[in-house]
């Protein structure tokens, strides 16, 4: 019982931390979206200046481990079984938001660079393929939870659309413009706090409580 009580402890705790890291993300979001820019858009650092693009990816780093801890929470929690499938998604996805997080610190070397140097290239290179590691981690996930059957109503749907919105309508958005890019993360960003919601409800009611 000890054990267990921890553990519901350590869910409930980093399901907080997810709540707080998504809604943050998303608020981040929305100030990018509407902030006046400071240099041209073909600057990678648009629409902040060198600095400006310097402080706000630490905050995204920061911001980061919070969502990371979300989705260590959910393999905790027991949410996605111990299934081959849940197994492999959790790896993918942690694996996936640990490559996002050191990408956007790494990112930084890039901030007086114009947005068709190689090193940006690179840089548009390694996000897509942390965000598709991700987006297929979560994906696989929400498959496993579906199975298992731990959550029910909206929950049990939840990591499988936060995979789904990676690919739908997040890369899209991301190809087509500035703007859009900005809205589909912070609707993701809004998913993630949803994940922490829903972990915190879970630990409160599980019945080993």
């Amino acid at each position: 019982m000890t054990d267990q009580l921890a553990l519901d402890r350590k869910v409930s705790t980093y399901g907080w931390l997810c709540l707080l890291a998504g809604l943050l993300g998303a608020a981040s979001g929305i100030y990018l979206a509407v902030v006046s820019p400071a240099v041209a858009d073909d600057q990678w650092s648009y629409p902040l200046t060198p600095t400006g693009f310097t402080w706000i990816q630490l905050w995204f780093v920061v911001q980061h481990v919070g969502l990371v801890l979300g989705l260590l929470a959910v393999w905790s929690a027991g949410v996605v079984g111990r299934s081959g499938l849940g197994r492999s998604g959790h790896v993918l996805a942690v694996g996936g938001m640990v490559g996002l997080t050191l990408t956007e610190l790494a990112a930084i070397a890039a901030r007086n660079d114009d947005m068709d140097t190689t090193r940006v290239a690179v840089f548009g290179a390694v996000y897509g393929v942390v965000s598709v590691a991700s987006g297929v981690g979560l994906i696989m996930e929400g498959v496993a939870a579906r199975r298992e059957g731990v959550w029910d109503g909206w929950q049990r749907w939840l990591l499988l659309a936060m995979g789904v919105w990676v690919f739908v309508p997040m890369f899209p958005a991301l190809a087509l413009s500035f703007l859009g890019a900005r809205l589909a993360i912070t609707g993701w960003m809004l998913l993630f706090a949803a994940l922490g919601w829903a972990l915190v409800r879970s630990s409160r009611t599980d019945p080993m409580r």
